[in-house]
């Protein structure tokens, strides 16, 4: 693979970093063409359809869609598949960013908009290129990752007024309570970096979540879902 190639001997340099401009060049072509206040969703590619967590995912998919934002994932299946397919439903914009792996991901079919990267690091940078907040649903390494990368991210003041929502209270209570219990008293984090994130099993809450610190900024969201008629 051309990353280990480059970390392990440094064979080939010039046409590495020739094949890394191409792949940006390439991925914010496709952040171009995302025309609306953008959202990234995170979570297990590992769930099937039946799972929870996919249902959650394509229920907060749909509201975004609702409210004309465009949904972004990894463009695989598991999570990923689950808001794609809720922002297609919802008659969104459904991006997909995928990604090579020795165990091919393949993507999955809900996607208006797509890339497949050869390199995580472009493709991260084109995760939040175009997005207004994260909402991380239950994953493992890969999800664990872009989630402690947008904190750094806030945290050093290189995006600003980000929202982060997790998704499952259950899910991510120990992680937070370790948060607290020892990043925290240690000193190691600040009190302000505790708020940086917030909990949810609610698909409107985490959608309300991300537009309103979108519309706090000053820039008014571009549609409401409708009310109902009062009964």
């Amino acid at each position: 693979m051309d990353d280990r190639r480059l970390l392990e001997n440094g064979d080939g340099i010039e046409a590495s970093v020739e094949l890394i401009r191409n792949e940006f060049l390439e991925g914010f072509r496709r952040v171009e063409q995302i025309d609306r206040p953008a959202v990234a969703m995170f979570g297990s590619a590992r769930v099937a359809e039946e799972h929870p967590a996919y249902e959650a995912a394509r229920a907060v998919g749909r509201g975004f869609a609702a409210r004309d934002w465009a949904v972004v994932t990894g463009g695989g299946g598991g999570v990923m598949e689950g808001a794609n397919r809720g922002a297609k439903e919802g008659g969104g914009l459904s991006v997909g960013f995928n990604i090579e792996l020795p165990h091919e991901q393949e993507p999955n079919p809900y996607v208006d908009i797509s890339y497949t990267f050869r390199h995580f690091y472009a493709r991260k940078v084109c995760f939040v290129k175009p997005a207004e907040g994260f909402v991380i649903f239950p994953g493992g390494f890969g999800t664990l990752d872009e989630l402690y990368e947008s904190l750094t991210l806030i945290q050093t003041g290189k995006v600003l007024d980000f929202p982060v929502v997790l998704f499952d209270t259950e899910y991510w209570r120990p992680m937070l309570d370790w948060v607290r219990s020892r990043l925290l008293e240690d000193g190691m984090i600040s009190p302000d970096d505790v708020q940086l994130l917030s909990a949810t099993d609610e698909p409107e809450e985490a959608v309300a979540h991300v537009v309103d610190g979108f519309e706090r900024r000053g820039v008014p969201s571009p549609a409401a879902p409708a009310k109902e008629d009062a009964q």
